[in-house]
């Protein structure tokens, strides 16, 4: 449901709805405008109940009155009484088609009254059009609802995204974009397990599952299936190096190494695995191939926060703070989260001299480095932790 208060909402409403002006005597008008006065009076009383006779009065005098068909219709929809709503929110649209949000309101009743096709077609026209944000949110949230029932995911989906933009920090819209997206990725995977049963991809989607479980051994399997079947599949080396890299094995590491590089020449624009060849190098103690790895990497994709708090992990190991520094803002400015780039920061700034803007950055690494650890802790709980093999970010100070 809406979160605006009920009598916010009427009043707002209430006020958009622009004046309409029938043919009629003076008298008439006179005594128009003198319900429609009680009755925006009665709706900040918050008393709903005498506002609906008021404008019923209204329509009495003037049955074409837009205005009073369409806060009756306001009133009454918020009211819960949606099947006395329809009537009256139709007949201000047939007077004036423009009215959005009435448009909106009208689907969202006829939707709640089961009359899905009307119901739809309404809140589809009323979504892109209708300004208030709040509004446009429920309409949003209503067509998700009619999209999900009849399958049409991608449509939904769309819709999620767009809410996303309007309210990132929505948990109702985060969480319904959770559920579509997982009954999306569902219907795709039914659908590859019937057109293609036995191919590759078939088998790199059942490494993914298997990796989100936890089944680590069972992922690799079938990553090597899917190499036997088609080993220039983009991709698949890349993935198939970052579930060895979850097993602590020095074989393992060393085949995940080969498959990075196979990767890469597979594909020379891989930027991710310029990365983690990058880590391997550096965890060899080899910095020039690490410097070499990173700086690719940032010439790939200046855009990865990654590959910056690479190459600055780097040149803070060749003593070179000053231009490890700008990196390491650039990848914060990139992702504020970032716990291992807040750290490093810290760190450059320390050996600057710089203790007020060290002292900031800590904190900050402790605060993100506390929130990704619950966070992990609840995809532990889900059995949906991600096996990336990122373990610079697990611990910075590596």
């Amino acid at each position: 449901m809406m979160k605006q208060s009920v009598v916010s909402l009427w009043v707002i409403l209430f006020v958009a709805l622009q004046p309409s002006y029938s043919q009629s005597t003076p008298s008439r008008q006179q005594q128009i405008e003198s319900h429609s006065h009680q009755a925006a009076e009665y709706l900040h009383e918050n008393r709903p109940d005498l506002a609906v006779a008021e404008f019923r009065a209204i329509l009495a005098i003037d049955p074409n009155n837009v205005d009073a068909h369409g806060n009756l219709g306001v009133v009454l929809f918020f009211q819960g009484a949606y099947t006395d709503a329809i009537p009256e929110l139709r007949a201000a649209l047939k007077l004036r088609p423009s009215l959005w949000k009435i448009q909106a309101l009208l689907g969202i009743a006829e939707k709640r009254t089961g009359d899905i096709s009307h119901g739809r077609d309404n809140l589809e026209k009323a979504f892109p059009s209708v300004k208030e944000e709040k509004i446009q949110m429920e309409t949003g949230m209503e067509l998700i609802e009619i999209y999900s029932g009849t399958g049409d995911l991608d449509k939904a989906a769309a819709i999620v995204s767009v809410l996303r933009k309007m309210e990132p920090e929505d948990e109702g819209v985060l969480y319904t974009g959770y559920r579509v997206y997982s009954d999306l990725a569902n219907e795709s995977l039914l659908s590859l397990t019937v057109v293609a049963p036995n191919s590759a991809r078939m088998h790199q989607a059942m490494a993914h599952e298997l990796a989100k479980q936890g089944h680590t051994p069972e992922a690799i399997e079938n990553y090597r299936a899917a190499l036997k079947i088609d080993p220039q599949l983009p991709g698949l080396h890349f993935e198939l190096a970052e579930m060895l890299r979850t097993v602590s094995t020095p074989e393992a590491h060393d085949e995940a190494e080969r498959q990075y590089k196979a990767a890469l020449q597979a594909n020379p624009l891989d930027e991710q695995s310029e990365i983690r060849l990058g880590d391997i190098a550096a965890q060899k103690n080899d910095l020039k191939e690490a410097y070499e790895r990173y700086t690719r990497a940032v010439q790939l994709q200046a855009g990865d926060p990654e590959a910056s708090i690479g190459l600055a992990k780097v040149l803070m190991a060749m003593d070179q703070p000053q231009k490890a520094e700008p990196l390491l803002v650039h990848a914060i400015a990139l992702d504020p989260t970032s716990a291992v780039a807040h750290f490093r920061l810290g760190t450059v700034y320390r050996e600057l001299g710089r203790t007020e803007d060290a002292k900031h950055e800590i904190e900050e690494y402790q605060k993100y480095k506390q929130m990704k650890e619950k966070l992990q802790e609840i995809y532990h709980e889900m059995r949906l932790e991600r096996a990336t093999g990122d373990n610079d970010d697990a611990d910075p100070r590596r």
